[in-house]
């Protein structure tokens, strides 16, 4: 199974990643945990030109998602393909945060068409005023109108993808029963 974290800057998708799969571990599942970017000298490259002020700006965004759609390309080649049948692969983001993020949807679902669609994707649904205060304010996106934006093309992505969202202005455990709540009987287990 390919469970995906989505969610703005801040919405805690690395900690409750953390926490997913302690948990499914703790059941007995063997699980291989990814972030997007990777580490890969492609993921590098995206996270140092994420630190760039102009990196909000239109030909600044072609640029990024053409190196978010290789970098996921070798992650796809590596991980998932490779190793994910075997277990469960869960991941801090997908291409759905290229279409959140880069706002092309027709363009982006073209580049990306070789990635593996999630069999769950959960949004971790955050007010943008909780998320600043969250962020550490090192990267060009952590604006308050542009992540405003990027929050309402997740909320309508999740509309038209099926996404199961969760209110992440909660604590953080609140947050993870939550989670726990939705994977659970995907994988037939009861809490």
């Amino acid at each position: 199974m390919y469970i995906c974290l989505e969610g703005i800057d801040g919405s805690g998708k690395s900690t409750q990643l953390e926490l997913l799969g302690k948990w499914l571990e703790n059941c007995g599942f063997t699980v291989t945990p990814i972030r997007e970017p990777t580490d890969s000298p492609v993921g590098k490259l995206i996270r140092h030109m994420l630190q760039d002020p102009k990196a909000k700006e239109e030909g600044f965004q072609r640029t990024l998602a053409l190196l978010f759609a290789a970098d996921r390309t070798l992650l796809m080649d590596n991980i998932l393909v490779e190793e994910g049948l075997k277990r469960i692969v869960i991941s801090d983001r997908s291409f759905y945060s290229s279409l959140a993020y880069q706002n092309g949807e027709e363009w982006i679902a073209q580049i990306n068409q070789h990635s593996l669609e999630p069999d769950l994707v959960i949004l971790l649904d955050l007010e943008v005023e909780t998320a600043i205060r969250r962020c550490d304010g090192t990267d060009s996106f952590e604006d308050a109108d542009f992540l405003e934006s990027v929050r309402q093309r997740y909320l309508k992505l999740a509309q038209q993808h099926s996404f199961m969202v969760v209110n992440a202005n909660s604590g953080v455990n609140k947050i993870h029963s939550d989670i726990k709540r939705i994977v659970a009987p995907k994988l037939g287990m009861c809490i």
